[in-house]
């Protein structure tokens, strides 16, 4: 299992490229803002840009694990608890939390993507991929953010932008 160095992130596929030595090996889908892209502190929008991984949350956790504020509720996702909490924005299994590199766009002030509680997270099975739904988080399926999470060290970069999947991206994965 090859470490990476960089998570390209494309809103427009609602796709999450990961690339280990400058070449691609990893595709998973994403849902991303439903409001857009935006990096303003209260906007709902997935911020763009370069950012890190400034933490890594959940290491020990089971699939589904429900993660409010960063901590372990002790609770597993499952359609109960979800019917007892109508409309929660679930946070599960992990927590790869995006800090912004770029100072006046996504790092400082009312536009700091790490005050923000940006994240790329986990999410019910139920809720689709491939369509903008969150608020401003990066939601994976909870298998796939599994086989993400040790593959991201601390610092890891992630470019978030608005760009659609290159040609050679779309072709067989290395």
């Amino acid at each position: 299992m090859r470490t990476l160095d960089l998570l390209h992130i494309s809103l427009a596929d609602q796709c999450l490229y990961g690339f280990a030595a400058g070449r691609l090996v990893l595709r998973l889908p994403v849902s991303t803002a439903l409001k857009g892209a935006g990096e303003r502190h209260g906007s709902g929008c997935t911020p763009r840009g370069l950012h890190q991984v400034r933490a890594k949350i959940g290491e020990s956790l089971p699939a589904g694990a429900v993660l409010r504020g960063r901590r372990w509720t002790g609770e597993v996702w499952s359609t109960e608890l979800n019917a007892q909490f109508p409309g929660r924005d679930w946070i599960l299994t992990r927590i790869l939390w995006l800090s912004g590199c770029e100072p006046g766009r996504n790092r400082l002030g009312g536009v700091d993507t790490f005050r923000r509680y940006i994240y790329l997270h986990g999410t019910p099975d139920s809720e689709p991929m491939g369509v903008p739904l969150s608020h401003g988080c990066i939601r994976l399926r909870n298998a796939d953010l599994l086989e993400l999470f040790p593959r991201v060290p601390i610092h890891c970069a992630v470019l978030i932008d608005e760009a659609p999947c290159p040609d050679w991206a779309a072709a067989e994965l290395v």
